[in-house]
């Protein structure tokens, strides 16, 4: 596929380059412009960008825009399409770009143009009689654009400021084959279907509540699926060598001056007051680590020091931002610092990837890594961000790990290592996380002492591995639609007495799976049999035990898997010793070798 640069020059891609697919999408968004141009020509053009999903158009209409419209832009847009529009690209200074934009009474664009510098060169695209202020990239040619599809419609104020006016943004997505349209919308529906606000609500796991948006409420069940995620934490990071700890909520705002955060982080940050002075709830637990370790003196042979700590922070974020359990103003980090020498630095970074490693692999994740690099908003020296971002490019590459550079998005306090896992339907979600960080200690003067008894500086390392806790959860329930592994499923067995005259019976099946541990419960209700199966299956219980006269007077009981649509999830009767040592097997308490995903 070729593209077309603002010097004019064209450059071969495919589509699945990431240049290649955001200039395609970027001439989607022109197309879907031109056709209601076309369409309503009163209509005044704001912005139009390629995102990470496709693209949108903000438009400020004449009238009512709706949904019904939608179908009408995209048959003008198909016209376009079948025209085989070739896009060509001019420069024009400054005044000559106003003066056009003026006539076509682009209001919009005339603003962005008037912010430019007086000898700024700007750039015109143009396919047909359409023709936008834009600097590019795009496609040569509208006729590549060989499957589209209008997704929805929102509102958006200009330039996201509330007081600025109401826009209407269309939403869209586009490809080189109607293949891949099918499958991207296949996914959609299918994301959908898997959507953990929805499947959480279902099974009972959390909710919220507009008395606190984006503060999540955890029910029964969701704590025991919390719980049991945390006590697998715990395991293997005392296994690894981490002591844990626990630091304050809310601490005074000159530890917040010292750390960074106030500076660069505060719009993201709660405050308050206690006796006239400034505290903020912690976005972030480091500061508090920091403390921990300068409690007492350290020497070298304590090092290194693998500081863990389950942490509930508190961000704010926007309220049109909030999504579910991904994106919460609360939520536990699964947090740890990690005090080292320099020399020691190596070996801490690797050990730290093969731990997220095991975690992944274990829930059945793929995943690739992204080393991200010093950002504009940051501190520290060249030197200290240069000596950091080797250390981490050194380690991965050491390990003979691929990774991608990532520039400009590492922490105001140094670079790091992101861990993107791929869910399985194909999205990826960025959780683990590497920081690297040399100013830290500098701005709290940690210190240790060396085997010379002089004074030195320690490194640090902030790493995660589910990340926000909360948001591992939404993408678990997302991921297996549901349907969690024997050892996650809040409740592991159901059982289903035939009729309340085999209560007793079922409610001894009930102490003796307790009794081993086995997560149960007992379906009590005066309903008929194949009514409590389906509630079972919505509930997406992974065994059900059934039992009636034949069982009890065997003692037995009759297993049948959450997805028994065949004879072969109907596994018949047999002992409970029997089925306690298979679910054993299976893996009660730790993650399988493989983890079912369905």
């Amino acid at each position: 596929m070729k593209v077309l640069l603002r010097d004019g020059q064209v450059m071969d891609g495919k589509f699945e380059q990431e240049e290649v697919k955001k200039a395609f999408w970027h001439t989607s968004s022109h197309v879907m412009a031109q056709a209601v141009k076309r369409l309503y020509p009163d209509t005044k053009c704001a912005i139009g960008p390629a995102i990470d999903n496709g693209f949108y158009y903000d438009f400020e209409f004449s009238f009512p825009f709706a949904e019904e419209h939608l179908k009408a832009v995209e048959e003008e847009m198909r016209r376009i399409v079948k025209e085989n529009l070739p896009l060509s690209v001019r420069e024009v200074k400054k005044a000559d770009a106003l003066s056009y934009m003026e006539q076509q009474k682009e209001d919009y664009k005339v603003e962005m143009i008037e912010e430019l510098p007086d000898e700024e060169t700007i750039t015109f695209y143009q396919q047909g009689e359409y023709e936008e202020f834009c600097s590019g990239p795009h496609i040569t040619n509208t006729g590549n654009i060989k499957a589209f599809k209008l997704l929805s419609l929102a509102g958006a104020y200009w330039r996201g400021d509330e007081h600025n006016k109401m826009l209407t943004r269309i939403y869209g997505i586009s490809f080189p084959k109607a293949s891949m349209l099918d499958e991207y919308l296949f996914m959609i529906e299918e994301a959908k279907r898997r959507d953990h606000r929805k499947l959480g609500k279902e099974q009972g796991l959390f909710f919220f509540s507009d008395k606190g948006p984006g503060f999540p409420f955890f029910l029964p069940k969701g704590m025991i699926l919390k719980n049991v995620l945390i006590d697998y934490w715990r395991k293997i990071h005392e296994r690894e060598g981490y002591q844990e700890i626990s630091t304050p909520m809310i601490l005074e705002r000159s530890l917040w001056e010292t750390s960074g955060h106030w500076d660069h982080y505060r719009e993201n940050m709660y405050t308050t007051k206690i006796d006239d002075v400034d505290f903020a709830v912690k976005p972030m637990n480091c500061p508090g680590g920091m403390l921990v370790y300068k409690m007492e003196p350290h020497s070298y042979r304590e090092l290194p020091l693998r500081l863990g700590e389950l942490g509930t922070v508190h961000r704010h974020e926007k309220s049109g931002q909030l999504h579910g359990l991904m994106r919460a103003r609360c939520f536990t980090q699964d947090d740890a610092h990690i005090f080292m020498t320099p020399d020691q630095m190596l070996s801490e970074i690797q050990n730290v990837v093969r731990l997220i490693d095991e975690v992944y692999t274990g829930f059945g994740f793929e995943y690739h890594v992204e080393l991200s690099t010093r950002p504009e908003d940051s501190m520290g020296s060249d030197e200290d961000w240069e000596m950091a971002t080797d250390a981490l490019r050194q380690a991965i590459e050491n390990m003979g790990m691929d990774y991608v550079v990532n520039e400009g998005d590492g922490a105001f306090y140094g670079p790091k290592l992101d861990f993107h896992l791929k869910d399985s339907i194909g999205r990826t979600w960025q959780c683990g996380t590497i920081q690297l960080d040399f100013q830290l200690p500098q701005r709290f003067e940690a210190e240790y002492i060396g085997a010379d008894g002089e004074k030195y500086r320690p490194i640090m390392i902030h790493r995660v591995v589910f990340g926000s806790i909360e948001r591992f959860i939404g993408i678990l329930i997302e991921h297996y639609a549901g349907k969690f592994p024997l050892w996650l499923s809040p409740v592991q067995v159901r059982i289903l007495p035939v009729s309340e005259k085999h209560a007793e019976y079922a409610n001894e099946v009930l102490r003796q799976l307790k009794a081993k541990n086995i997560r149960a419960e007992l379906d009590e209700r005066n309903e008929k049999l194949g009514y409590k199966i389906r509630e079972a299956r919505l509930a997406k219980v992974p065994y059900m035990l059934i039992v009636g006269a034949k069982e009890e007077e065997q003692q037995m009981v009759s297993v049948r898997k959450r997805d028994a649509e065949n004879d072969k999830q109907d596994l018949g009767m047999m002992g409970l010793q029997e089925f306690c040592e298979a679910l054993e097997e299976e893996g009660l308490t730790r993650p399988a070798a493989k983890p079912e995903n369905k």
